[in-house]
């Protein structure tokens, strides 16, 4: 008989203890889950203006800058490459620096229609913005090269613009303090090709532009954009159909669009074709942003279109017609009101430029 009871009494007790257990973990599962839901409907949008959105990038553009891990962007990187940007030693007369040709008070352009390089040879093309491009796919009107670090380069090579070898910069950088210890500190090496790409094109990635009066009133504030500003940017999204190619925090796509921009040119200028050899791509260039747009007059990849005004009525009639036309253009038929508020949308998206101070 005690036998039976103490084995019930066995049973009883396993049976609290396992339900003590259930309890307990039923108990840690609620928390848990509390816990997650707290978090979540205590997590707040960033608003305009508060100290986390003013301690990020500038508003408007994408929180997440991209740099490739061997170039990581940090101060001492970005200080080098300021100063490589406005060494004139990099160009074969001693004449030209980068900043030459992208300057700050033009939003990093230089107001020409096409480039000027050393000796006063001219180039083919205009000196494109590089404002925002640490977010950019490929470099260049015609996207031939891929990386920030290789594009930093070509302009230095580049016959008819700085039209020296690496070698040669190489060898003058190692000549001329504070060079030679600045790289030292900075990479812990001596000067080299790599590194002079990796501090320029670090230097490059922090010039950005945002702030505009288009981002603070997408951010929450009406009074930012006027009513002709409001209409263009209802124009812009909607029937000016500009968002086919004009998208994104840095408003490009990034892509490649024959606007007929080239057809009849001169000299004649086959665009995008030349780096792929496919038919369909001639004519075809890379879709600029538009950000700054204001400053960075002349337009087009060849500086054809003097004002903003002109550019409108160029997308008005649907580009320059052409056996390889983006198919997206076709006549808008805008009316003179539609074109002013176009004009001061454009206008609007000049914003404050930085370059990493």
């Amino acid at each position: 008989m005690w036998t039976r009871m103490r084995r019930a009494s066995m049973v009883v007790s396993l049976q609290t203890a396992m339900l003590l257990v259930l309890v307990l973990v039923l108990v840690a599962m609620s928390m848990s889950c509390a816990s997650r839901t707290v978090s979540v409907t205590r997590s707040e949008p960033l608003e305009p203006g508060s100290a986390r959105a003013e301690s990020s990038r500038p508003l408007g553009l994408d929180l997440y800058r991209p740099e490739p891990a061997d170039n990581p962007t940090v101060p001492a990187t970005v200080t080098l490459g300021r100063r490589l940007f406005h060494e004139r030693l990099l160009s074969r007369d001693r004449s030209l620096a980068c900043v030459d040709c992208h300057r700050p008070d033009r939003a990093f352009t230089d107001g020409r229609a096409k480039a000027v390089g050393v000796y006063g040879r001219r180039g083919p093309r205009s000196v494109p913005t590089i404002v925002n491009r640490a977010w950019g796919e490929s470099f260049f009107w015609d996207g031939r090269i891929a990386t920030l670090e290789a594009q930093v380069l070509q302009p230095i090579v580049a016959q008819l613009e700085m039209d020296l070898t690496i070698d040669e910069a190489v060898e003058r950088l190692r000549e001329t303090s504070p060079y030679p210890a600045a790289f030292r500190e900075t990479f812990g090496r001596a000067v080299n090709g790599d590194d002079l790409a990796r501090a320029l094109a670090a230097y490059v990635r922090t010039i950005q532009s945002g702030g505009s009066p288009y981002d603070r009133y997408v951010w929450g504030e009406p009074a930012a954009l006027s009513k002709d500003a409001q209409a263009g940017l209802e124009l812009f999204r909607g029937r000016a159909n500009c968002t086919a190619c004009h998208v994104g925090p840095n408003l490009t796509d990034e892509e490649f669009h024959n606007t007929g921009v080239f057809w009849g040119g001169q000299p004649y200028d086959a665009g995008r074709v030349l780096v792929t050899n496919v038919p369909e791509d001639t004519g075809k260039f890379k879709t600029p942003t538009l950000r700054e747009i204001e400053r960075t007059a002349p337009y087009m990849h060849d500086g054809s279109i003097a004002t903003l005004d002109e550019v409108v009525d160029f997308y008005d009639r649907g580009g320059n017609e052409n056996p390889f036309r983006d198919r997206d253009l076709r006549p808008l038929r805008l009316t003179q009101e539609d074109k002013t508020a176009l004009v001061a949308f454009l206008r609007s998206l000049t914003g404050t430029v930085t370059d990493g101070r």
